[in-house]
């Protein structure tokens, strides 16, 4: 740490707040943008090219065989080449094929696309979490975690509004609204992709806007979490991980989280435009998809901020999960018959909404103080293996999520049973964070 009087940790870390986090966060809007905005999409692809519950359903998830087979790969190579090359590799090559999920014409071809978009972006994540823990210690990365991660929900409380204007540019030029959704929200990850080469410095060394009295401050708070663990390699570091039951239980817990998340945000702008029937227009549904979206951002800061504050981070990542099962459940209740007719109001789209809000509130609140935990006893490589393989792992719950959740609608004619499964494996994943923050490693 510096020896000068005026010196503030505060101040330098305000500073690195400032360069660093405002520019992930909109990089990773635009990432979580393209990976759910088929959810919008859905109406018009399903009329268009006839596709039923089923066959949407596993086109949005198979994003995630080709995102999990990748993941561990991608992230040792970018511990490898440095973060500012192999992220900007990520958002172009992801943006490239984002605008070519215009092209689907077939369930066929909208699978391969959905799976090499996954291909694509595999890496980024874990990535920028892994990349975070190169400038902040233990103690102040709940917070930098959450910031970055609250991303996902703003992403769709900005582009569930944005994805409904530009479903009615419908006919423009001759083609779909659809077709419109992905290529103009497509171009911006090009774009920044591009910029990531110009903006993003590997680490503190690389920053050209820290002194070296900032450097070397930086240097010794990270040195008091951990020692590094470089030496290790590539097989003792794997052997390592799977030996760790930790590793496993937080991996559940992580797949347990990507179920619920995108068994509902990947179905909610649909089951909207079922509540609203003939009122249901594209505009809409955008507009009320945002609000739990809105709920998501809150309790994510909040949540972060909390655990931070307190220093406690295992029921400050097991308790949402528990929350958002009772969102999950809570959605099945028929609420308007139970209370009458002139409770009529919660029959319609707000009951669903509200409950929709519950269950995104649980599972955005438990991003932030979930990754500290990983991150709390990986260090160096083996933090950088560790957090891919979690979310490696936990991201194949992305493709059960959407894909049962379709599969019972086409069974069933309903998302019951689906959501209940939901709820389960979410009390699950909230048991299992439990049992992970006591586990020993082996």
């Amino acid at each position: 740490m510096s020896n000068d009087p005026g010196f503030s940790l505060a101040a330098l870390y305000r500073k690195v707040d400032a360069r660093l986090l405002p520019y992930l966060f909109v990089l990773y809007v635009v990432a979580y943008l393209d990976r759910v905005n088929v959810s919008f999409a859905a109406a018009g692809i399903s009329r268009d090219l006839a596709f039923s519950s089923s066959v949407f359903g596993l086109g949005a998830g198979v994003f995630f065989a080709g995102y999990v087979l990748c993941e561990v790969p991608s992230n040792l190579i970018l511990r490898r080449v440095g973060a500012r090359l192999w992220i900007a590799r990520i958002m172009i090559s992801w943006g490239i094929v984002a605008c070519a999920m215009a092209l689907v014409h077939a369930p066929w071809s909208f699978n391969a696309m959905r799976f090499l978009l996954g291909i694509a972006e595999a890496g980024f994540m874990p990535g920028i979490i892994y990349y975070l823990t190169l400038w902040y210690p233990q103690n102040r990365r709940a917070r930098a975690v959450a910031l970055f991660m609250a991303a996902t929900p703003v992403a769709g409380l900005v582009g569930a509004p944005v994805s409904g204007l530009l479903l009615d540019l419908e006919g423009l030029l001759g083609l779909a609204g659809w077709q419109w959704l992905f290529v103009l929200e497509g171009v911006p990850a090009v774009l920044l992709g591009i910029s990531v080469l110009r903006y993003l410095p590997n680490g503190p060394a690389d920053a050209h806007w820290l002194n070296a009295a900032e450097r070397t401050a930086l240097a010794g708070e990270l040195r008091h979490d951990a020692a590094e663990t470089d030496q290790h390699n590539l097989r003792a570091l794997l052997l390592g991980l799977v030996r760790d039951r930790r590793i496993w239980l937080l991996s559940f817990a992580y797949f347990a989280l990507c179920v619920g998340m995108y068994g509902l945000v990947m179905w909610m702008p649909t089951l909207i435009g079922e509540v609203l029937g003939a009122q249901s227009t594209p505009v809409r549904v955008g507009l009320l998809s945002a609000i739990p979206y809105l709920g998501g951002a809150v309790g994510m800061v909040l949540v972060g901020r909390h655990s931070d504050a307190t220093g406690e981070r295992r029921w400050h990542t097991a308790g949402p999960l528990f929350v958002s099962a009772a969102g999950f459940l809570l959605c099945l209740a028929p609420v308007g018959r139970w209370l009458g007719p002139s409770w009529g109001i919660w029959a319609g789209p707000w009951w669903s909404l509200f409950c929709f809000t519950v269950s995104t509130i649980g599972i955005w609140g438990m991003l932030g103080p979930f990754w500290t935990i990983p991150t709390g006893f990986l260090t160096g490589t083996l933090a950088a293996g560790g957090v891919a393989l979690v979310n490696s792992l936990g991201n194949a719950g992305g493709f059960v999520g959407p894909t049962l959740v379709g599969y019972v609608r086409d069974a069933t004619g309903s998302h019951v049973m689906g959501f209940l499964f939901i709820a389960l494996v979410l009390v699950l994943g909230g048991a299992a964070v439990l049992a992970a923050t006591r586990a020993k490693t082996g």
